[in-house]
């Protein structure tokens, strides 16, 4: 009897502090995982919708969630993401502010052992993200062009709004909708401008295109916010009514827009799908996943007047 209560004493005593020593060291390693969300801007909607989606779903799933806004500024996403590295953020579901220039910020996170997801927007290097959810904006604006030909009975002048110059998106959905345009040789654009995805700047460019090019018949930007410029500037032209808009992002106030029989089409991406897939693939990454694809597309679908009434902002009607 006596031998058995002493080696239970030294079971409680000797062992078990050691064994709740570990477990507690344990914890500690993996600890409480945090998700930092950087945005390229919050002055859109479209982004407001892509980040707090993100963040709500990284909530979700058990961890801590800051929003971060570089105001499409690459300094400031650089600030964003030392304070996100030295704050011992986790994982980063990242919307880069340019393809080029937020390639440093990505790396540097890799390098202090933080994977990186992209959303929407991605960067120009194979190895800075651990994956990067990307809309399929090329075959997305094919569709556009397609309906753009159709709408313009293949004939008349229109201009092209830009986005910003460094962000593959602008480029990958001018390429799609040039790829099917320019083989009408009855379409002629007129203007090409960037107006950095931005309402005001959209609104201001056509204003001052229209001085030089009154009797255009169509205006294709390339994001929502640009189109509902767009239409603000040819409603003070008076030449809203013939005059066809064409945008694409699938924001709510376009999709109203295309509703009421003003804006004529849009691309409608998916920025819910994009922020909950990169933030359930930080989930994974946190237990051990480390194969995901370098890139994973998201489709595109044409919204139009006919078929309008399928979709919300930003999605399909639930």
């Amino acid at each position: 009897m006596k031998r058995l209560l002493a080696i239970t004493h030294y079971l409680l005593y000797t062992l078990l502090p050691l064994f709740l020593m570990s477990g507690c060291k344990s914890n500690n390693n993996n600890g409480h995982k945090k998700v930092a969300v950087i945005v390229s801007t919050l002055n859109n909607p479209w982004f407001v919708v892509l980040a707090q989606t993100a963040a709500d779903q990284a909530k979700a799933l058990g961890y801590e969630t800051k929003i971060f806004d570089s105001q499409n500024n690459t300094a400031i996403e650089t600030d964003n993401f030392e304070n996100a590295i030295s704050a011992g953020y986790n994982a980063i579901l990242f919307n880069p502010t340019d393809a080029d220039g937020s390639v440093a910020n990505a790396l540097e996170a890799k390098a202090a052992g933080i994977p990186v997801f992209c959303m929407d927007r991605e960067v120009n290097s194979p190895a800075a993200a651990t994956s990067q959810i990307l809309s399929d904006n090329y075959s997305g604006c094919v569709a556009i062009g397609k309906y753009f030909v159709e709408k313009m009975n293949k004939q008349g002048k229109y201009v092209e709004i830009l986005g910003l110059v460094g962000d593959n998106n602008t480029w990958n959905r001018s390429k799609g909708f040039h790829s099917v345009v320019d083989f009408y040789p009855g379409l002629t654009m007129v203007a090409q401008q960037s107006a950095d995805f931005d309402r005001n700047k959209a609104m201001e460019v056509l204003e001052s295109i229209l001085q030089a090019h009154p009797d255009i018949n169509a205006v294709f930007c390339g994001n929502d916010a640009m189109a509902a410029g767009a239409y603000q500037a040819l409603v003070a032209a008076g030449k809203a009514n013939t005059v066809k808009v064409f945008g694409f992002d699938g924001a709510l106030d376009v999709v109203e827009s295309i509703q009421n029989k003003k804006i004529i089409a849009t691309g409608m991406q998916f920025p819910k799908v994009m922020a909950k897939t990169a933030a359930l693939y930080a989930d994974e990454y946190f237990k051990g996943k480390r194969d995901f694809p370098k890139k994973m597309p998201v489709a595109v679908e044409l919204v139009t007047q006919e078929n309008v009434g399928d979709y919300a902002g930003y999605g399909k009607k639930e």
